[in-house]
C-alpha cells in the first residue's frame, strides 16, 4: 500500500518546519487549553500535539482548535477509532509512536495528515513503502539523539523527522541542525506539573526559550 502526500500535509509539514518545535501536551483538565495555547503563542510557538492518553483528550482537541493562529495535533493515536476521533474534534494532524496499517489506511481515508513512529531503519523503510516519508522518531534519545537521525538520513534520503523523547531545552538545538529533521516533540515546555499548577508564565517562557533555540 503506498499513498500520496496530500496538500494538506505539506501545509502542515510547512508550519512545522516553521515553528520547529511541536509541545506535546497530556491534558487532564480541557479547562486549561485555552490559557495553554494563549501561553504557547505568547512564547512564539503556533503548534501543539495533545496526547490521547487521557479522557480530556478529545475535549481538549476541540477547544484548541478554538485557538486562533494554532496549528492542533492530536498524539498517540493508536487505532482506527482515535484516529477518526481526533478527525472529528478538527485535529489538523496525528501522530504515533509507531506504524499501524490500518491506522495508515485509516488517515488517508480521512485526509487526516499522520506522522507514524520508527525506531529502526527497517520501520521508516516499510513506513516509507506506506507512503509515510515524514515520520516520528520515539524515543529518540534513546535510540541515538542526533547520530541516529543523521545515519538513517544517510540511507533514507527522501525521509523528514519529527524526533520526540527525551529532549529538551539542551539538546534541541543539537537535532534541529539535522537538515532531515523539520521539528522536535517535546513535554518539556508545558509538562504536566506546570499544567497541574496553571504555570502559564513559566511555559510562556519555556516556549520563548524554545522558540529563540530554534531560529
Amino acid at each position: 500500500m503506498s499513498a500520496l502526500v496530500s496538500a494538506d500535509e505539506r501545509a502542515v509539514c510547512a508550519a512545522l518546519a516553521r515553528a520547529r518545535v511541536l509541545p506535546v501536551v497530556t491534558v487532564d483538565d480541557a479547562a486549561v487549553v485555552g490559557d495553554l495555547c494563549k501561553a504557547l503563542l505568547d512564547g512564539g510557538i503556533g503548534c501543539i500535539e495533545i496526547t490521547f492518553r487521557t479522557d480530556a483528550a478529545l475535549s481538549a482537541l476541540s477547544r484548541a482548535r478554538e485557538t486562533d493562529g494554532m496549528l492542533v495535533g492530536a498524539g498517540t493515536v493508536l487505532t482506527v477509532e482515535q484516529a477518526r476521533a481526533a478527525a472529528g474534534a478538527g485535529a489538523a494532524f496525528a501522530v504515533a509512536p509507531g506504524s499501524d496499517d490500518e491506522v495508515v489506511a485509516a488517515c488517508a481515508e480521512l485526509s487526516l495528515p499522520f506522522f507514524p513512529g520508527i525506531a529502526t531503519p527497517s520501520e521508516l523503510g516499510r513506513a516509507v513503502r506506506l507512503g509515510r516519508t515524514t515520520v516520528k522518531v520515539f524515543p529518540a534519545a534513546t535510540l541515538g539523539g542526533p547520530a541516529f537521525l543523521r545515519a538513517v538520513s544517510a540511507t533514507f534520503p527522501q525521509a523528514r523527522f519529527i524526533p520526540t523523547g527525551g529532549i529538551d531545552g539542551d539538546s534541541l538545538a543539537s537535532y534541529l541542525a539535522v537538515p532531515s529533521v523539520i521539528a522536535c516533540g517535546g513535554s518539556w515546555v508545558c509538562d504536566a506539573a506546570l499544567l497541574r499548577e496553571r504555570r502559564f508564565e513559566e511555559i510562556t517562557r519555556r516556549a520563548r526559550q524554545a522558540a529563540e533555540a530554534a531560529r
